[in-house]
Order: structure tokens, then C-alpha cells, then sequence
């Protein structure tokens, strides 16, 4: 008795699987499909090591919902194997017979049947009966006569039963495999317990087979033509080639010699030469008619057509393709350094092998069109393929071509349609790649970008190596927290990070506003233009990004309200500055500093910067204190990394309490509740910590933050304040919010001095602190307000009419 049977026969309960027309023998492996709710919840309700269940056949199969008394009272205990999810949302499932039960009482009936059950065992004859081992040699030797002239049993059964030696298990085991019983006549032998009598049955149904098998040899003997198929095949295909010779078409032979000749003219790898010129002879001894004939002929076609020694003309120019890219892109100062460095290497060693280089940005900022204007100056083929949303395997390396309506992976197919080895491969989105139970795209990439793996590509259907390391790989992202380590690892990370202000205008001027303007019908400079000034209010306004997207929405706006115009018979010339904005872009959307001043006017309001996948933006953090006791509310839609923050805050305020005049117990006395506005949008991560810190004290002592002031950087209970990330976006956020005073870890200052322009600072000053003490002392007044002071101000700054732009 094997363990699980033996860990079976211990439980008294068990669940009840009811099934129709299908019988389980003990020692049978059995797959089943589960649909019905009552099944299906207790498949789901299994545990991983105790998947034993009692599989119960129905007595009538029609009826969908069987009650107690609709099932046969013998049944078998089983275990489940294996359990495989259908798109249908039904289940498969792989069952292992092990012992009959009983069926005693039914002790649960929803959601599914549960009910005590009683193992049962064979009743053996008694030892030493010649009867009874010439019965089981007569049942063994009429099987192996059924096998042999089954057509649908397979050979290996006779093996199979030869070497079964317990009686009891050559019984299950050929009702199992006798196909003519019917559900009823198998459950029979399974509630059969006295093994001679099983045996008896059993002999009687097996001599009833063998005679309809050989009555059947007999019938089909005496109808069968005397031409076989194959041959009346041959004659018939040869009429076909005498028919198409009359009319003048090519014939077979004429054409795998054409394809021959493809062949040896392809430049394919010793390899994949093998291999064609393998299936072609193959299809030469094949049948049109033949089901694996249109298979052959498309996998030679995809070998033939191939680039296999196809490559570019090595054309490098270095001032030309510093010329490209300085045309299509403003600005990427060091992306562009690193691509002609590429070229200038790629002069001197044209062996060298195609880096994997990976844009990460915000939406809107240039990867996909760097990754065409690369393609330009090199003077390559352009190849883009999406990877959003994939979540199949097979559409990196392609289908194995047994599947019907095989075809190789996008990969492959882009090398196909660039004509050519070395072309620029754009995988765009790489940070939204998928996966389920098909497979993981990502790890298929990892192929794919490995300069040292893809020179040896192997894809599904060709089967056959594919050299890929000529191929520039250029990779675009949002983020890269979503990007598998080993497939990051793989790659050469280049950060673009977001526009300021006068980058966007420049931007504007040198490419959207011809492009929307030739777009739109307006190109004329009698049609329409566009100033500074006005330029600089849309950003300032209508957009709040760290690309150019949404400003490309609004400048295409405006050609369309000037096309409007004329096709109304107002050929006016539209010159857009300030004053006219409002007319055709409606309401500003950003009222900047105004509303940085209005809403830090009180005490406990700060103003912390925030990155996100889109560029930096600013966040407000308000604090509220009240009668109380020891209760702290956070409330936001906050992340656990912020809400550590925020706790972190709140220690170190209690801590350094006294040094600036709070009583050292007004936790206790009091709570404390920290908001941070826009409550329906996720935010996580520690940069806010000085922000709730100085938050915290202005909100206890009464003295208002200073303004226009902002500030970032992660906290310690020490005091001190580490670096963050995303300085750039952040700066570029507290500019176009109205900020002047900018306070950032000390650290972070490289990256400041590095990443950011005297014109991004232009009007702002930057403060690199080392403690949250440092910050706290020059970010708040040194006046306290009394409520009645703070009311009245606030209720000042309801009434003022909105302010306008920054001069």
C-alpha cells in the first residue's frame, strides 16, 4: 500500500466529487473536467499536502445538481494530482484512484457534498485454488487479444498487464482500459468486492470483446479494395502533373528547384542551411494534400527571406549625425555625447557589437523620437515594437510550429521587415511588460538584450540560430521599478529627465509650432504666430508636465480656433500672446503662486516636493492639533513608506519638544492629525519627512511657514537629513509653483549643481541643510500667530481676487 493510500484510509470524511458516465478504478489516473459551483468550490477549498477527495459516479447523468440519493453508494477515494485553470473557468484535473469506500452518511450537503465514508477492501478467495489462477490467466491472456486487435488501444498495454502481479490490481486496471464497458458495467466491477466473482465478470465481458474485435477484422477484410489508398493516391497525383503540364504550369519539380536555388543564395548559417535544405527534401516527397505540406513550404519561405548576411553600409559620420540629432531634439546634452561616443567607436571597430541602451523619462520627453533621429544619423533601418500590456512569451521567441497558424516571435519578424541585420530595434514600454500563465515575456527578453547570449538567438519556430548582435536595442521606460533585475541588468540605463520652462519654449518654437501648424492648415506666417510672452503663459497655465505632450495638445488647440476663424470667413491673423489665451484655451487650469501663498498663510501648513513617474510637483502637508489624548491620524491615501515618516516626525518633534518652548507631554494631552491634500491619489516614499517635521512645530508653536518656501529630503530620529532623488524635477516643480527658497539635503548637492542651469535657477535659491534642526529654524517666522490673527488672515485671503502671473 503506497503512503497516500495508507494517509487516505485515516480519514473518515472526505469531500465527495460527483462525476458522470466516468467511473475511477483505485490505482487509475483519471483527468476530469470540474465546472459545476459545488465543485468547483471544493477544488478551491483543498489544501496543498491534503488534496484527498471521494469521486462518486452519478446514477443518472442528466441531472446537474445530484443530491445524496442520486449517487451510487460506492465510490473511490482519490488524490489530486494536478489542477490547471481553463479559460472557460473551469477546472482540469488529474485524479489518482487509491481505495474503494463506502459511502456511510452524508454530513454536509452545501456548498458541496461532504460525508463519512468507510474504506473497503477485496475479499481474496481462499489460497491454493488452480481455478483461480487459470481465471486470471484466461482474463490476462483475452486482454492482450483485445489489444492486439483494438485499433485504439495502444501496445504498450499488453507489456503493462504482463507485469501486474496482484490480481485485485490487473482487474481495476483492464476495466479501467476496456473501452466497450459501459459507465454501468464498470461501476458494477467496482462494487464487486469479492475478487473471484470480479474476476468471473470480467473474463465473461473480455471473450464478448474479442469476438466482436475479430467479427469486425473479418468485415473490413471483406470490403477491403484490393488498390490500397497510397496507391490510388500516386496514380491520381500523377494524373494531376500530366494535367498541369498540359496547361503550361510549373510543376513541383520546377519549383523546389527554385527554391533550392533561394536557398543557396540566402547566406544562411551552416546551420539553418542543413535544416532548409532537410525540409525541402522532405516537401519534395510530400502531397500537396498533406496536412504538414503548407507548414514546410512557410517555414522555408521565412528561412529564405531572412537577412542572414544582410547589414547596412557602414556609413559614419560624426558631424552629420551630430547635426540629426541637434535638429530633431533640443537640449539631452549627454544623451547625445553618449550616442556619438557609440559612432566614434563604431569607426574605429565596425565589428562591435550593438549596446542595449534603455531611455527612462516621464511621458512626453523625447525617448521614442531620440530613438527614430539615432536611427537617421546612423543611416539604419527603424524597427518599433510595443511591449505594453504583452504578457505571452511566444511573442518574443515565437510559437513551436506544431501550433496551427505558427509564426516566428516579433523579434524576428522585425529583423524581417528592416530587410537587414544591424537595424535600430526600438522595445518601447518595457516597464509595462505582463505576465500569466503563458510565460514571462520579460525573462525571454533576456536573450534577446544580452550581448554576449543574442548572437546565438533561437527562436521557437525556425529553430535554428539567428545572430542578433548587430542589432541596436534601444529600450524606453517610465519607471524602472517595474523592470526585472536581471533584465535591467542587462542594459545601459540613460535617465531624461524633465524640461524647465524656457527648454519648453525653445522646444516649442523649434518643433511643435511647425509641426501643428503644417498639421492644422495655418502655416502661413499671415495665419497665425506666436510670442514669447504667450508661449510662456500657456506653459506656465495650461500645462503642469515634465515633457511637452499637453503643450502640443494646447498649441494644436489653437491652430484648430485659427482654422475655425478662417474657414468662417475671418481671415484675421491670430497672434497669440497673454490677453488672447483665455479667448481659446478657456479658464487657466494653474494659478501658481497665488495659491502657494493663500494656502501656507496659517500655521501647520508646509509645502514639501514630490517626484512622480510624470516630473516633480509640489505637496502641501497640514497638521491639526486638538484636545485630546496620545491619538495620531494620517490621512491622504498614504503609503506604509510615508506613514514611517510621518511617525518618525512626530518622534523627534516630542523629542526636541522643549527646544522650541512646546510642552514636553502635549501628546499626551493632545491629537495630532497630519492631512496631505489630493486624498484620491496614492502617495508613498520618505522625501516628505522634513516637510511633516516642520509641519508638526508650525502647527504646535503657532508661527507660520515662511513663504514661498519648499523643501524635500528623508529624515532620522537623530535629526539628520539623507538624500533623495529626483532633484531636478522637483526644482523644476517649485519654480513653475511660485517657490523662491528651495531647502535640500546637503548631500544632494552634487546632483543640484550637476543636473541644474543657472536659467532653471533664475529667481530661486537653494538651501543644502545637514539636520532637520537647520531646516526648522530657517523654513518657519519667528513670530507666533494667534488664532484670531491666523482667522482673520485667512478670511483676508478668501476675498482677494486671484493674482496674475509672475513678472
Amino acid at each position: 500500500m503506497s503512503t497516500k493510500q495508507k494517509k487516505a484510509t485515516q480519514f473518515s470524511e472526505l469531500p465527495i466529487l460527483p462525476v458522470r458516465d466516468t467511473v475511477l478504478f483505485p490505482n487509475a489516473i483519471l483527468p476530469l473536467t470540474v465546472g459545476r459551483d459545488s465543485s468547483l468550490k471544493l477544488i478551491a477549498e483543498l489544501k496543498e499536502e491534503e488534496r484527498f477527495i471521494g469521486v462518486v459516479a452519478q446514477r443518472d447523468p442528466r441531472v446537474d445538481n445530484p443530491q445524496p440519493v442520486d449517487l451510487y453508494q460506492i465510490g473511490t477515494a482519490a488524490y489530486v494530482h494536478k489542477i490547471i485553470k481553463l479559460p472557460s473557468q473551469s477546472l482540469f484535473i488529474f485524479v489518482e484512484g487509491l481505495q474503494r469506500i463506502a459511502v456511510e452518511e452524508v454530513i454536509q450537503a452545501e456548498p458541496y457534498l461532504k460525508a463519512k465514508v468507510k474504506p473497503l477492501n477485496d475479499i481474496l478467495p481462499p489460497e491454493k485454488e488452480p481455478d483461480f489462477d487459470a481465471l486470471v490467466r484466461s482474463v490476462t491472456s483475452l486482454f492482450q487479444q483485445v489489444v492486439q486487435l483494438s485499433p485504439t488501444l495502444s501496445d504498450d498495454l499488453q507489456t503493462v498487464v504482463m507485469n501486474i502481479e496482484e490480481p485485485s490490481r490487473l482487474t481495476d486496471f483492464i476495466a479501467a482500459n476496456l473501452p466497450s464497458l459501459s459507465s454501468t458495467e464498470k461501476q458494477e466491477l467496482l462494487e464487486s468486492l469479492e475478487l473471484k466473482g470480479r474476476l468471473d465478470r470480467l473474463n465473461r465481458q473480455l471473450a464478448r470483446e474479442v469476438e466482436l474485435q475479430q467479427l469486425r477484422s473479418k468485415i473490413q477484410s471483406d470490403v477491403q479494395d484490393q488498390v490500397s489508398q497510397s496507391q490510388r493516391e500516386y496514380y491520381l497525383r500523377e494524373q494531376m502533373k500530366a494535367i498541369q503540364k498540359q496547361l503550361g504550369e510549373a510543376d513541383e519539380q520546377q519549383e523546389n528547384e527554385e527554391k533550392r536555388k533561394k536557398i543557396e543564395d540566402a547566406g544562411m548559417t551552416e546551420e539553418a542551411r542543413k535544416e532548409a535544405t532537410r525540409e525541402l527534401a522532405r516537401l519534395a516527397k510530400m502531397s500537396p494534400a498533406a496536412a504538414d505540406y503548407h507548414v514546410t513550404r512557410t517555414y522555408l519561405d521565412w528561412l529564405v527571406i531572412l537577412p542572414w548576411n544582410k547589414i547596412s553600409e557602414l556609413k559614419v559620420d560624426l558631424e552629420k549625425a551630430k547635426a540629426v540629432l541637434d535638429e530633431d531634439h533640443y537640449d539631452l546634452e549627454k544623451i547625445k555625447e553618449r550616442i556619438l561616443d557609440y559612432l566614434a567607436v563604431l569607426k574605429l571597430r565596425p565589428e562591435l557589437k550593438g549596446p542595449i541602451i534603455c531611455f527612462v523619462g516621464p511621458p512626453g520627453v523625447g525617448k521614442t523620437s531620440l530613438a527614430k533621429s539615432i536611427a537617421r544619423a546612423l543611416d539604419r533601418k527603424f524597427v518599433r515594437m510595443s511591449l505594453g500590456g504583452i504578457h505571452d512569451e511566444a511573442e518574443i521567441r515565437g510559437h513551436r510550429r506544431t501550433y496551427i497558424g505558427a509564426l516566428p516571435g516579433q523579434v524576428i519578424q522585425g529583423v524581417r521587415r528592416a530587410e537587414t541585420r544591424d537595424p535600430v530595434f526600438v522595445l518601447d514600454e518595457v516597464d509595462k511588460i505582463g505576465r500569466d500563465f503563458r510565460g514571462d515575456p520579460s525573462s525571454a527578453l533576456l536573450e534577446v538584450l544580452d550581448p554576449e547570449q543574442n548572437a546565438h538567438f533561437r527562436d521557437n519556430y525556425l529553430d535554428v540560430q539567428f545572430d542578433l548582435s548587430k542589432v541596436l536595442f534601444i529600450c524606453t521606460a517610465n519607471v524602472l521599478d517595474t523592470i526585472p533585475p536581471p533584465l535591467l541588468d542587462r542594459m545601459e540605463v540613460m535617465e531624461l529627465q524633465g524640461y524647465s520652462e524656457a527648454e519648453k519654449v525653445e522646444i516649442a518654437f523649434r518643433h511643435l509650432v511647425p509641426k501643428q501648424t503644417q498639421e492644422h492648415g495655418v502655416h502661413s506666417p499671415d495665419q497665425i504666430e506666436f510670442t514669447r510672452e504667450g508661449m510662456t503663459h500657456v506653459i506656465r497655465h495650461y500645462t503642469r508636465e515634465a515633457g511637452v505632450r499637453n503643450l502640443e495638445r494646447e498649441i494644436a488647440t489653437l491652430c484648430r480656433k485659427q482654422a475655425r476663424r478662417i474657414a468662417d470667413g475671418k481671415p484675421e491673423k491670430l497672434t497669440v500672446v497673454p490677453d488672447n489665451v483665455s479667448q481659446f484655451l478657456g479658464v487657466a487650469r494653474f494659478r501658481l503662486d497665488t495659491e502657494i501663498v493663500e494656502r501656507t498663510r496659517q500655521p501647520g501648513v508646509a509645502v514639501g516636493l514630490a517626484w512622480t513617474p510624470t516630473g516633480g510637483d509640489v505637496l502641501y502637508v497640514e497638521a491639526n492639533i486638538m484636545k485630546g489624548g496620545k491619538n495620531f491620524t494620517m490621512t491622504g491615501q498614504l503609503g506604509p513608506v510615508m506613514q514611517e515618516s510621518m511617525q518618525a516626525a512626530l518622534a523627534w518633534v516630542r523629542s526636541h519638544a522643549m527646544d522650541y518652548g512646546i510642552e514636553p507631554d502635549f501628546f499626551q494631552n493632545s491629537d495630532v492629525h497630519i492631512h496631505v491634500p489630493a486624498g484620491a491619489i496614492p502617495k508613498d516614499g520618505p522625501s516628505a519627512g522634513v516637510t511633516m517635521v516642520v509641519t508638526l512645530v508650525s502647527a504646535l508653536t503657532r508661527r507660520p511657514v515662511r513663504e514661498r518656501v519648499a523643501m524635500t529630503g528623508e529624515i532620522t530620529l537623530s535629526g539628520q537629513v539623507l538624500p533623495v532623488g529626483g532633484i531636478k524635477e522637483k526644482v523644476l516643480a517649485a519654480r513653475r509653483s511660485g517657490v523662491r527658497e528651495v531647502f535640500l539635503p546637503a548631500e544632494n548637492e552634487p546632483n543640484a549643481r550637476e543636473d541644474l542651469t543657472p536659467e532653471m535657477l533664475e529667481g530661486l535659491e537653494l538651501h543644502f541643510v545637514k539636520t532637520i534642526r537647520q531646516v526648522v529654524d530657517a523654513a518657519l517666522e519667528r513670530d507666533p500667530v494667534s488664532p484670531e490673527e491666523s482667522k482673520v488672515v485667512h478670511e483676508v485671503a478668501l476675498v482677494q481676487p486671484l493674482a496674475g502671473p509672475p513678472n
